[in-house]
């Protein structure tokens, strides 16, 4: 018999992954937005993202639209502990996304539109970051509902996380301007993915030795047998993907960066999710207690089953039809 809760908390995984795989790149592009040398590298930056990126936000709502279907329970004790920090995010995307359109559309304000670009970039990765280093960190749960209190989201441990986030998703973005254009952007793309790569691997590496010590369960998921024959590959994976996006950063082969990146995020996923498993609010709601009726999910499933394949094949001809590099005066906008 299927277990329904498992798959759909395997469902929303993979959403939350794909949208920090796919839209983490445009949005680590707008953090490395100030720091491009001309107005030309600008634009060119912005049509390397230009045909992709509103798509790419879709998986965000399959993540949070699939939490409140499939696990209310979990909506409704992870929503008031982390209100503030997803309005922000919300928000940001938000202003980011009509700065995105607007920069293009009034030229004579396009100073503030790229500053307006690359404050909502800043503000919905580092809300993001937040948002994970809550959920990681615990959240207080008396009964069936939250009690803490309104700031508990805001904590060493979740500043933390937010600047790795920031970290990560710079190198996603450097890689992505490596693999999409050429010449001096191309280079200035390779002197940012070194400062990124230097900060993510500092930031990865602290808020891995960090995580053991917030919990006494997940201490004992790592470093107990048989848990710790399970988690031994994966920081030894790390190292060596680490290694290999270095080592492309040194060579400049293009094509390296960006996916490595993305394995190494995902990594850094396997691993949060070892510590967590099987809750869906850490130490407190399992996914089985959470989930909503078998009926529901199975029917949620039928649809998923249809749609998800919709969405990864269209994603996937999107990014075929636009693939190669853009040079200045190509891409969605001009």
């Amino acid at each position: 018999m299927l277990d329904l809760p498992v798959i759909w908390a395997g469902l929303l995984s993979l959403g939350v992954f794909i949208y920090v795989a796919l839209d983490g790149f445009d949005l680590g592009i707008g953090l490395l937005f100030p720091f491009l040398a001309r107005d030309e590298d600008r634009d060119v930056a912005m049509n390397t993202v230009a045909p992709v990126w509103d798509g790419n936000e879709t998986w965000l709502i399959l993540g949070g639209g699939g939490l409140f279907a499939a696990f209310p329970l979990a909506y409704a004790i992870v929503m008031p502990a982390l209100y503030a920090p997803f309005i922000i995010m919300l928000l940001a995307l938000v202003f980011r996304g009509v700065a995105f359109e607007y920069r293009w559309r009034n030229k004579a304000h396009e100073r503030l539109w790229d500053a307006s670009f690359v404050f909502g970039s800043f503000m919905a990765t580092f809300m993001q970051g937040i948002v994970l280093g809550t959920f990681v960190q615990g959240i207080e749960v008396e009964g069936r509902a939250y009690a803490g209190g309104w700031w508990d989201w805001l904590t060493p441990f979740t500043l933390m996380t937010g600047a790795a986030l920031c970290a990560g998703y710079a190198l996603l973005g450097s890689g992505w301007l490596a693999l999409k254009t050429e010449g001096a952007l191309r280079q200035q793309a390779y002197r940012f993915a070194k400062l990124s790569a230097l900060g993510t691997f500092f930031f990865v590496g602290v808020v891995s030795l960090w995580t053991p010590f917030l919990s006494p369960e997940i201490y004992a998921r790592w470093f107990t047998l048989p848990h710790f024959y399970f988690v031994a590959p994966v920081p030894l994976l790390t190292i060596v993907v680490a290694g290999l996006i270095a080592w492309g950063i040194k060579k400049q082969v293009d094509g390296i960066i960006y996916p490595a990146t993305i394995v190494l995020l995902g990594l850094c996923f396997i691993g949060l999710g070892v510590g967590l498993t099987p809750y869906i609010v850490p130490r407190a709601i399992t996914i089985q207690q959470a989930a909503a009726p078998d009926s529901s999910l199975l029917f949620m499933l039928v649809g998923a089953l249809v749609m998800l394949p919709l969405i990864l094949a269209y994603t996937g001809y999107s990014y075929w039809i636009f693939r190669g590099k853009v040079r200045h005066g190509q891409g969605g906008y001009h």
